[in-house]
């Protein structure tokens, strides 16, 4: 299987006032290209700082991370800010939309920033996809929560990335709502082969993904096959 993020003994710590906390210790992974990875754990135990390095929204403090045969460690704030733009969707639990901007024009944003003349076709074609193409030009403080999540997927989901980072994807949402926020990744992922990562507390998610991978006090505890 091909590798399309690898990490080698990555690291994470940061500064705090209680002085330098190590967050991740060491972490080893290869994640297949096409696949569905869930990374579960405890309250703490690194899945989202995970996930932040995958994306290089986080820099390791040790190791090494590559994606797509590129080095992320190595790239400048405005290289790595390029190479997620063209390559990587992320989802985020409290969904990162742009206020003062409508339904459609979040969607949009990115297809503009990466210079694509189409933008705002191809934005309403993916509100259109998760069946919110007549709340285009309703406000995020209009839309509901279940309805942002839906925006926020479209936006990470316009440009085709080929890895899809979710944090939490439904954490904020009631159980239905994220059956329908579910139904959309996994719907996603089939029909355009796009490789994802999520982070989740829910175990009915996680054992839609090809593999979980348990996190506990930044270390993987163990990866196994979701049927397993």
């Amino acid at each position: 299987m091909t590798s399309i993020l690898s990490l080698k003994d990555a690291a994470l710590a940061l500064d705090s006032n209680a002085g330098r906390v190590e967050i991740l210790h060491g972490i080893t992974l290869e994640v297949h290209k096409g696949e569905t990875l869930a990374l579960v754990g405890p309250s703490g135990s690194g899945k989202s700082s995970l996930l932040m390095l995958m994306g290089g929204l986080e820099r390791a403090t040790g190791g090494q991370i590559t994606a797509l045969d590129q080095n992320l460690s190595a790239m400048s704030e405005d290289a790595l800010a390029r190479f997620r733009r063209a390559n990587m969707g992320v989802v985020f639990q409290n969904f990162h939309l742009i206020p003062t901007m409508t339904a459609l024009e979040n969607v949009a944003t990115p297809l503009e920033l990466a210079g694509h003349r189409d933008a705002m076709e191809r934005a309403r074609a993916e509100l259109d996809a998760v069946g919110l193409g007549h709340r285009g030009d309703h406000y995020p403080s209009q839309l509901s929560g279940g309805e942002q999540q839906r925006v926020a997927l479209a936006r990470a989901s316009a440009p085709s990335p080929q890895i899809l980072l979710a944090d939490e994807p439904t954490g904020n949402l009631d159980q239905s709502t994220g059956e329908i926020i579910m139904d959309l990744l996994f719907d996603m992922h089939a029909k355009r082969g796009t490789t994802l990562v999520l982070v989740t507390h829910s175990n009915a998610l996680a054992q839609r993904c090809s593999r979980v991978v348990r996190l506990r006090d930044g270390l993987i505890a163990d990866a196994t096959d979701a049927a397993a």
